[in-house]
């Protein structure tokens, strides 16, 4: 293999000085213009490859195996390079000190990722990214392997790195894609499983190693590296359910959702008293039953993404396109989600395009620079959280978390995404004070850039994904959340009631003697319940840091906090708006969350709790058969006042109504009073039946009330023209319906 410098028509048989001390230094910007098969002007090629720590190499014919010769190594070490007379398909054999690989040559490819593919993803709208860069099982040429992509075009040099080189950047440096800024290459004979990162070479030199921002799957936290995972593989049994799901999702429908942390609902005790936490597969086997019982009609999942610390409970995620590893394969998930649409369950997403952490295998500075976040920190950084913020007036970063939201979506057939922070996306000023922030282009507080953003993951959404709900955690009074982007709105299909849960509660935390001059608390929603499209959340930050758990918000001894729960949930279902409540607060669950603990079941032999989850289970029902308290949320034609301003008792009545005009009467006395022969005004004679009472004696209450029905009365009273005498029971609330043989 002693060949002449040149060959044929004066092609170099080794690289520049140049360029060979660059592949050397691992700084070469275009490996394939050195390494891999050459032409050699004269029918022939010249073959290259950079493998350190290699002993030897041998070229085979790609068919047959037959040895072709050997490579041979330059006064570089690692460094290896040959002339074959005849250019052909080839193999390389390398021998290692620790055994022999046969494997194609990375290098004799091509550019694989198309020009369709790249500028959708340059223009920000790639609509299936996650099947486009990442880590790609495929075959190429007949060739099984991994393509991996990348985004980094600020990069001088990539390479992906793993146990299959040894984590040696010099081994795999990647081709780049111009003028999009992807580097790609395609390594042969990869499999799924194998784990990696990328080595980045910055300006400055070289940066801590990169999980993939499009990893499909990851190894186990702590852990930090990305997995090679083949496509979704996964049969899926929920047509039916898919079929259905634009009715289920209409506003007129029930929409009753379940929030729950997957880690923490319920755990597993070892013998040695140490807690596991379930598999998806365990998860489903106990969660959905339950769900079941309790007549939720969906679950939210807190982020179930990939997260680098368990403390951030998700909401510090790193793998937008990968669910944690802690509860199993992305297959394991798709199965929970299959079988929660078997058993008419939806499944809701909590999603966060808002901010990331700063952990150095992440997003942060990914290329050196401030590539997926703002480069000035007041636009940036995060205070609150300490955390990054994505600069999505970014075309690349726009798509980047687009196609994040379809992923799930699509791939994974979740019903919809509960989009995180939303208010700290909408605002520049968020939480920061006077000159810490930088305004918009017309000098204005607004992140034009994100509400970009959501406009267009809302239509994108409803035209991808029809009947997938995309719900906002928006706190502030930002108009038309809920509203369609034909109209200037925003788009989504709902708005957490963020101003609902805090009155409310800060109602229901006052002592009963004192609710009288808290009266318009309770009531103050309504005013603009009609606003927006809106979501009632009792969520998991009302029960963390302090806040106390829900029960234990309520005042009075052990009978009264069980009676003000059982009126407040009473309360809260037949409000006007969809229903969120966090796990635990069905049973009455007496310590704030803990992330680390499981729920504490044990409570659920005592009559109080039992109780209050009978009483959640026999609301679902009721707010599932009886249209009036869900066909008209939206509409001011489905409230109507009775009494609202009975301060001295604390009490309320109020109707609500089906899309038919067919009423249910709601009575609520706040107070531990019993109010007896209390006069109500209802618009229909007749019987009117007691459909549940908050205080019977299967929720554990003291079982005052009306014996079932009472007869109205030809006595005009609060603008009907007839009414009810009510006994009124303690801290309680009441719904009648009228009697219908």
């Amino acid at each position: 293999m002693n060949a002449p410098d040149k060959v044929g028509a004066g092609t170099p048989l080794m690289p520049a000085a140049d360029d060979m001390d660059a592949l050397i230094r691992a700084e070469h910007r275009d490996p394939f213009s050195v390494l891999g098969p050459h032409d050699d002007g004269a029918g022939g090629q010249i073959i290259r490859a950079f493998l350190p720590d290699a002993l030897s190499v041998t070229v085979l014919s790609r068919e047959g195996e037959r040895e072709l010769g050997r490579l041979e190594m330059s006064d570089v070490p690692g460094f290896f390079v040959g002339h074959f007379s005849e250019a052909q398909p080839y193999l390389l054999k390398v021998s290692w000190a620790g055994g022999e690989q046969i494997t194609e040559d990375p290098y004799s490819f091509g550019p694989l990722l198309g020009e369709m593919d790249l500028y959708l993803f340059a223009e920000g709208n790639h609509r299936d990214l996650s099947s486009c860069l990442g880590a790609q099982v495929m075959n190429v040429d007949g060739v099984d392997g991994v393509r991996f992509s990348v985004w980094a075009p600020n990069a001088r040099r990539v390479s992906v790195v793993g146990g299959f080189n040894n984590w040696d950047g010099r081994r795999h440096p990647m081709r780049l894609r111009h003028p999009t800024g992807v580097w790609e290459v395609f390594v042969p004979r990869l499999k799924p499983g194998e784990v990696y990162k990328y080595e980045i070479l910055g300006a400055h030199g070289i940066l801590p190693l990169k999980a993939d921002p499009m990893a499909l799957a990851t190894t186990m936290p702590p852990d930090t590296a990305s997995k090679v995972a083949a496509p979704l593989q996964f049969d899926w049994k929920d047509d039916a359910w898919l079929a259905s799901r634009a009715d289920r999702h209409a506003v007129n429908a029930p929409l009753s959702i379940y929030e729950l942390h997957a880690g923490s609902w319920q755990k597993e005790q070892n013998e040695e008293g140490e807690w596991r936490q379930y598999t998806w597969h365990e998860l489903g086997e106990r969660l959905i039953p339950y769900i079941k019982e309790l007549g939720f009609t969906h679950i939210e999942l807190m982020p179930i993404m990939e997260h680098p610390f368990g403390g951030s409970w998700g909401y510090q995620l790193l793998a937008q396109f990968a669910p944690t590893a802690r509860y199993g394969s992305p297959e394991d998930f798709a199965a929970f989600v299959n079988a929660c649409h078997e058993a008419e369950i939806g499944v809701i997403l909590d999603w966060v395009p808002a901010h990331f952490p700063t952990d150095t295998h992440g997003l942060a500075q990914f290329d050196g620079t401030a590539l997926y976040e703002y480069a000035n920190p007041q636009e940036g950084f995060h205070q609150d959280w300490d955390t990054l913020i994505y600069n999505l007036g970014r075309t690349e970063v726009h798509g980047f978390m687009l196609a994040s939201g379809l992923h799930w979506l699509k791939h994974f057939h979740v019903d919809g995404l509960r989009v995180d922070a939303v208010a700290s996306m909408l605002y520049r000023d968020y939480s920061r004070k006077a000159g810490e922030w930088v305004p918009n282009r017309h000098g204005g507080r607004e992140n034009l850039e994100a509400i970009d953003f959501l406009r267009h993951l809302n239509d994108v959404v409803n035209l991808e994904v029809p009947g997938a709900l995309v719900i906002a955690e928006e706190s502030t009074s930002w108009p038309g959340v809920s509203q369609g982007t034909e109209q200037g709105g925003l788009g989504f299909s709902y708005k957490w009631n963020m101003g609902w849960m805090h009155d409310t509660l800060h109602y229901m935390e006052q002592d009963p003697i004192h609710r009288a001059h808290h009266h318009g608390e309770l009531s103050f929603g309504l005013i603009y319940a009609w606003s927006e499209k809106f979501i009632l959340p009792i969520s998991h930050d009302e029960v963390v840091h302090g806040k106390h758990s829900l029960i234990d918000k309520m005042p009075g001894d052990r009978w009264q906090k069980f009676a003000n729960l059982r009126a407040y949930l009473t309360f809260m279902w037949t409000h006007p708006g969809k229903k969120l409540l966090f796990m635990g607060c069905e049973f009455g669950q007496w310590r704030e969350w803990n992330h680390d603990e499981q729920l504490d079941w044990y409570l659920l032999q005592y009559a109080e709790h039992i109780g209050v989850k009978t009483l959640v289970s026999d609301l679902n029902r009721l707010y599932r058969e009886e249209k009036a308290l869900h066909e008209c949320d939206t509409k001011p034609s489905g409230f109507q006042w009775l009494i609202g301003d009975d301060k001295e008792n604390s009490v309320y009545a109020w109707l609500r109504f089906s899309q038919e005009g067919e009423p249910l009467l709601v009575v609520a006395n706040l107070t531990p009073v019993p109010r007896v022969n209390y006069r109500v005004g209802v618009p229909f004679a007749g019987k009117w039946s007691e459909l549940l009472n908050s205080d019977a004696e299967t929720y554990a209450g003291s079982n005052f009330g009306n014996g079932g029905a009472v007869q109205a009365q030809d006595n005009p009273c609060h603008g009907m023209s007839f009414s009810l005498e009510l006994n009124l029971p303690p801290l309680a609330v009441l719904i009648l319906k009228p009697y219908t043989e």
